[in-house]
Formats: C-alpha cells, sequence, structure tokens
C-alpha cells in the first residue's frame, strides 16, 4: 500500500555541482549530468524501438517546489505533463514538464499539443532555447515524485535519481524533471 500524496514530500533539489560524485550511482552519472537532449542520447543507447507515452496533460497546480522555481505563486496553474520515455517496451525515464500559462502563447502555443512527440526534440531544434544549470535529487519512496515516477513499475527500487533544468524559449520558462528509472542501467551508455 502506498502512502497518501497528502503525507509525502518533495525532493531536495541542488545544483548538480553540490552534489559528491561518490553519492550518485556511477551508472547515472553520465545521465544526470548530460547536457545534450535525453531523448536522442536514450535512442542512441538502446538502439531499438524507442517511444514516447503520455500518461498525463492537463491544468494543474505544480509542486510547491516546482511553482517556486519557475515564480509562481503557489496556488497558480500550470499545463503538467507527465510522460513515460520506452526503450524496447521498458520505461527509461519520467519525465514531468511544467508549463506556466504565460509560456503559452504565440508560438510556444504548440507546447500544449505535442502528444506522443518529445518535447526535446522541439526544444534542443529551437535556437532561442537557452537551459539553466542542472540540478539533482535523490527521491525516496516517501517523496511525491519517487511515486509519481514508480506507480506504473512492478518492482520499485529504493531510491530513484532525477534532474531537473528550467528552459526558456523566447524568455518564457517551462521546467523538465526527468527522473530514470531501474531500467535505464540495463544497457551501457554508448553515445558520447
Amino acid at each position: 500500500m502506498h502512502a497518501s500524496s497528502k503525507n509525502l514530500k518533495e525532493p531536495l533539489w541542488r545544483p548538480h555541482r553540490r552534489v559528491s560524485r561518490a553519492y550518485v550511482p556511477a551508472h547515472l552519472r553520465p545521465w544526470l549530468l548530460d547536457t545534450g537532449s535525453l531523448t536522442q542520447r536514450i535512442i542512441a543507447a538502446c538502439g531499438g524501438e524507442f517511444s514516447v507515452v503520455v500518461l498525463r496533460q492537463a491544468w494543474a497546480r505544480p509542486m510547491r517546489n516546482e511553482a517556486l522555481r519557475l515564480g509562481l505563486r503557489p496556488d497558480a496553474y500550470a499545463v503538467l505533463r507527465e510522460v513515460k520515455l520506452v526503450c524496447n517496451g521498458r520505461p527509461w525515464v519520467y519525465a514531468r514538464t511544467i508549463i506556466p500559462a504565460s509560456t503559452l502563447t504565440g508560438s510556444e502555443r504548440r507546447l500544449h499539443w505535442l502528444g506522443s512527440r518529445s518535447l526535446g526534440a522541439v526544444l534542443f531544434a529551437d535556437p532561442s532555447v537557452a537551459r539553466s544549470e542542472i540540478e539533482v535529487a535523490r527521491a525516496l519512496p516517501n517523496d511525491r515524485l519517487y511515486e509519481q515516477a514508480t506507480a506504473l513499475l512492478s518492482e520499485r527500487p529504493a531510491e530513484v535519481w532525477a534532474r531537473r533544468a528550467q528552459f526558456t524559449l523566447k524568455g518564457k520558462p517551462l521546467l523538465v524533471s526527468e527522473v530514470f528509472l531501474p531500467a535505464v542501467g540495463s544497457f551501457p551508455l554508448s553515445c558520447n
């Protein structure tokens, strides 16, 4: 039985430079600290079938730490997009994106209609995109992010590691969090 979402806490996010390398599992370090497109890295590493499975996309209240990171009021609503990045039928990453209403104007309205297309493909193809420093978190079973990321797994790990960054498109922010699931370590990292 899983804890009520009211009893779950939010993970502690730290700038990646302030997290001891010895603390992070060695096989996850290259994934957590890579500054390129995670989608492209997964496609290259898995050498097989890749898909984006949309779990949810709706207007919702972000977690408190997400609202603070984006400069939103704690009671503000934003588009919440939750997806799984799947390699050869196995979920490798749970990704959670928060898109404020103010970002969904002009050409950025397209972000609301991605469907099963990769957000990373859109972001890394846009020359106006800027990315903040990567933050890293370790999520445990008493964390909301852990609960959301592992909800569909048949066996839940003792912990999951995540990274997040704020992206800006033409000065408009969105927050992308990526949680690395146990299958990520099932193949060697084969790209630079």
